[in-house]
């Protein structure tokens, strides 16, 4: 078991030396700053009194420090503010003079009503990198109505690509719009870092969670829309209506893919069907592709006889990427997971031990790692204000103002 060092300042990713302010809640802004702070950001997630609302969401030990939440506030420092107060605006304005990055998911109208807009932050440090992650872009005609997950699966295609497979319209079961916008939002602020770097110069970055996916889901699916005028309608067919879907063994799935014409001829031969060798002859890569509903059709007869080792057992002797089926409580043991240590359990100092997946990304000169765990709301609230140079006197008038909390 693996001890946090839960109190540690030092840092050893690349981005070390750098501080963050985090307004941001639910997942798309915890899990962008969170990749911030296990690279070697000093993350200082500025919470309501009320805390983000993600810690009562998934699975809880003791109430405000949730499953979620754990997962994706690590690498992080806890400043509970009431910034609708003007004492507690004051206090994060200090605050921003000693940070290079400021990010928030609130709408843009709010945020300036507060007066923590861009100009406003400007105003404190000249050169901050001020990030926004919006849910439509500003300027357009939906900027400003609320969006979550949902809302954007449904608005940028996802939902629709189930339709055209046949099934019932349904949401992937993932929150994949957070996430996947949460990454770019992680890039964006680390091109700006690095534009500031050369140039001295901060700026406004605004990352739009629709726009976002709506060019995420079209990397593959503008289809015959990519031309214009139209040559064919949307979409990528080996993925929607290729037939390609785990396949049944007889005791269970598999994944098998067979990507080149070299691996179907070489499947084919090995299993002796000669007539499929016959069937479709000499193949290049459009063949393959022009006919991929018939090959899948016919690989899952092939294979349909063979257990699952024996089928996996084919593919790695003939190069076939393949895999079987991993259950969500059966990833900790996964033989590439566990040689890689990707799981760690860390002590928690009021949660016990927790198991964290490590930050994938691997630096050979500046390592990412996990220094802190999740904060309980307001844990270090007196310690970052300190930092930014206000004095027990201030701290404990802004407490008995009830316009900052501090852990107990």
């Amino acid at each position: 078991m693996k001890p946090s060092e839960q109190n540690s300042s030092s840092a050893s990713g690349p981005l070390a030396g750098l501080r963050v302010l985090d307004l941001t809640a639910v997942v798309l802004g915890p899990l962008a700053t969170q990749i911030l702070g296990d690279q070697g950001a000093d993350v200082i997630k500025v919470e309501s009194l009320e805390g983000d609302l993600m810690r009562a969401n998934g699975v809880s030990r003791h109430r405000g420090m949730s499953s979620i939440y754990l997962t994706i506030n690590r690498n992080k420092r806890s400043l509970a503010l009431d910034l609708k107060r003007p004492e507690g605006v004051q206090a994060l304005l200090r605050l921003a003079a000693t940070a290079d990055v400021f990010v928030h998911n609130m709408r843009v109208p709010a945020i300036e009503r507060l007066g923590l807009g861009y100009e406003a932050l400007r105003r404190v440090k000249p050169d901050i990198v001020y990030c926004v992650a919006t849910g439509y872009q500003e300027g357009g005609a939906f900027a400003g109505k609320p969006v979550f997950d949902d809302i954007v699966q449904s608005g940028c295609g996802l939902v629709d690509l189930n339709l055209r497979d046949g099934a019932q319209p349904r949401y992937m079961p993932t929150l994949v719009a957070d996430k996947a916008a949460g990454l770019m939002v992680a890039q964006a602020v680390t091109a700006a870092l690095l534009h500031r770097a050369r140039s001295g110069q901060g700026q406004y970055v605004e990352v739009p969670m629709f726009e976002a996916m709506t060019a995420f889901t079209l990397v593959e699916h503008q289809g015959g829309h990519a031309f214009e005028p139209a040559t064919a309608e949307p979409g990528y067919a080996r993925v929607l209506n290729g037939g390609r879907r785990p396949i049944a063994v007889r005791d269970g799935h598999v994944t098998v893919l067979p990507y080149s014409p070299a691996h179907w001829q070489a499947l084919f031969e090995r299993t002796g069907h000669a007539a499929l060798l016959q069937k479709y002859g000499p193949m290049d890569r459009s063949q393959l592709n022009a006919r991929v509903r018939e090959l899948y059709a016919d690989l899952a007869a092939v294979v349909a006889d063979m257990d699952c080792d024996t089928c996996l057992a084919l593919c790695e002797a003939l190069d076939i990427p393949a895999t079987r089926i991993y259950a969500l409580d059966e990833l900790r043991e996964h033989p590439q997971l566990v040689s890689v240590g990707l799981f760690e359990t860390h002590e928690h100092p009021t949660e016990g031990p927790t198991v964290q997946v490590r930050p994938p990304v691997r630096f050979g000169t500046t390592p990412a790692r996990i220094a802190r765990l999740a904060p309980t709301l307001g844990e270090h609230s007196a310690e970052v204000l300190r930092e930014a140079g206000l004095s027990t006197e201030e701290i404990e008038s802004l407490a008995a103002a009830g316009a900052v909390k501090q852990a107990a």
